[in-house]
């Protein structure tokens, strides 16, 4: 499925000005209609999107994760 810039822009919640910045960049593939269309494939954002998820998952895991006694600390009650 292709997007336009703007669809584009609503799929990946930024900014049009971004996408076109990401575009000059080569950052993000497209293809010209020849009428002046910029086109973009939607499946390149597929491995952005599972390792969004992958860090997410990582974060909530170390979030999750408990912290360790000191084993400097004494208690002297």
């Amino acid at each position: 499925m292709y997007l336009t810039v703007e669809e584009t822009a609503d799929y990946l919640s930024v900014s049009v000005p971004y996408v076109e910045n990401l575009i000059l960049q080569g950052k993000i593939r497209v293809l010209h209609d020849g009428e002046g269309v910029i086109l973009v494939y939607k499946e390149q954002f597929k491995t952005h999107f599972e390792q969004l998820e992958k860090y997410k998952m990582l974060v909530e895991e170390l979030g999750n994760e408990p912290i360790p006694e000191d084993k400097d600390i004494k208690d002297e009650d």
